[in-house]
């Protein structure tokens, strides 16, 4: 018995779900950008850390 040809059940279902539905890709690539592949403005980080107010130690006593 050889295992060159060997496909794991993972593997064929996979191989399958693209062969189905050969949109996936590009759903999932578009998915990524509208939530992770932002730019990011370095001017209005250094605003944001520049207005940052430091957090007291003991966060919930009142003074």
């Amino acid at each position: 018995m050889s295992k060159k040809n060997y496909e794991s059940d993972v593997t064929l279902f996979l191989k399958q779900l693209k062969k189905d539905k050969p949109d996936l890709q590009a759903k999932q690539v578009a998915g990524r950008a509208r939530l992770w592949d932002k730019d990011i403005n370095a001017e209005q980080q250094e605003q944001f850390k520049a207005a940052r107010v430091p957090q007291s130690p003991y966060v919930y006593q009142t003074k």
